[in-house]
């Protein structure tokens, strides 16, 4: 017999929320994490009165009650809509794409007007069916707003070239004609009251969990210790890279405390410049409203993934996808292993989207929820 039903490799959301459901089914739980702390990428910690998101911003916005009540179980969440500015050479517009952008740009105020401007760049641009993120992009919002506030911003943070990148990823950016600053379209948004550390301290309880533990150095004893694996860390490096490197995309944070009760009038600011070499400034007191005599900035600057770097975002292109498709076949052959997270199922994932694919693989174990 086994000491434990299931190992969990990473104690992030994902794992945590499989791990939490495992548990009130009576099923024993390790999870590690090669990190010396919980909570994987939505990690927040307290400093100066303010908590801190150390991986980049993470706002919670869902159209699932199911996933929004869950949530709300484990920690009350404090209402927060998201609205980010865009900084091109110190002029400020409105994001995401809405009529306060488009009537600082054309200068016109009715939506009709827009529509027939946009349209005219995309005619003359000889767009019908989009190839690639340029062209989905200036046929959503014209050729003028694509290359002042997206060419430049994007091919910062994927690294390549607008041409190079499939049209799917500025479909994330929502687009109205209406005066609406909120990012998302979502029912349910906000913010836990005491940071999402506490949220997964939550679901862990009761669960051996062991930190610092890197899986892939001593996996041969980790996998004796559970009858299955749930694994949510870089497929590619699970097989030794035996079929080639999955590409990912890594963030440096540079961070510095100011003697100020606040640096910029939003959470989060994006510079679309090509100047400027950073994507954006994250100001953490925003998100809860804690104002006090001193505030946190992040720059934030995306960068190429090294092996042994921080890879934050798959880079979904045919070639990569095809990759991974081929891992999830080595994957499968075992019988005892299941992938899950955003580098185990390699896609972006938005919080409520990795709690449904914990969901699902939930289902799939036949764990009640």
């Amino acid at each position: 017999m086994k000491q434990y039903d299931y190992l969990i490799v990473g104690a992030g959301l994902f794992g945590a929320t499989v791990g939490y459901f495992l548990k009130k089914n009576g099923k024993k739980v390790l999870i590690i994490d090669k990190r010396d702390h919980i909570a994987g990428n939505i990690y927040t910690k307290k400093e100066n009165g303010i908590d801190i998101h150390v991986y980049g911003a993470h706002i919670f916005h869902t159209t699932e009650k199911e996933v929004w009540d869950f949530v709300n179980s484990l920690d009350h969440f404090i209402p927060y809509n998201h609205s980010v500015d865009a900084n091109y050479k110190d002029e400020i517009y409105s994001l995401p794409f809405n009529m306060y952008t488009f009537e600082k740009v054309f200068g016109v105020k009715d939506p009709d007007e827009v529509v027939k401007i946009i349209e005219k760049e995309k005619a003359e641009a000889g767009i019908t069916v989009p190839k690639n993120l340029e062209e989905k992009a200036i046929s959503l919002v014209g050729k003028t707003i694509y290359e002042l506030l997206v060419k430049s911003y994007t091919e910062k943070q994927w690294g390549r070239k607008c041409t190079e990148l499939p049209p799917f990823i500025i479909s994330r950016l929502p687009f109205r004609l209406t005066y609406d600053n909120n990012y998302f379209n979502d029912q349910y948004q906000g913010m836990p009251e005491h940071g999402y550390t506490r949220i997964i301290e939550k679901l862990l309880e009761g669960i051996d969990v062991k930190l610092s533990a890197d899986y892939l150095k001593d996996k041969e004893y980790y996998d004796s210790l559970a009858t299955d694996v749930i694994y949510t860390g870089q497929v590619d490096a699970l097989f030794d890279y035996e079929l080639g490197d999955l590409e990912y995309r890594s963030i440096r944070f540079e961070n510095e405390w100011l003697d100020k009760s606040k640096f910029q009038e939003k959470a989060v600011i994006n510079y679309t410049d090509g100047d400027t070499k950073f994507t954006r400034i994250i100001e953490h007191c925003h998100f809860l409203k804690q104002y006090g005599d001193k505030t946190l900035i992040s720059k934030e600057y995306s960068s190429t993934y090294q092996r042994g770097g921080e890879p934050y975002y798959p880079v979904n292109n045919q070639r990569n996808n095809e990759l991974y498709a081929k891992y999830v076949e080595l994957a499968n052959k075992s019988g005892h292993l299941y992938l899950g997270g955003r580098l185990g199922l390699y896609k972006y994932l938005d919080m409520d989207d990795t709690i449904v694919e914990a969901f699902k693989l939930l289902d799939k174990l036949g764990i009640k929820r």
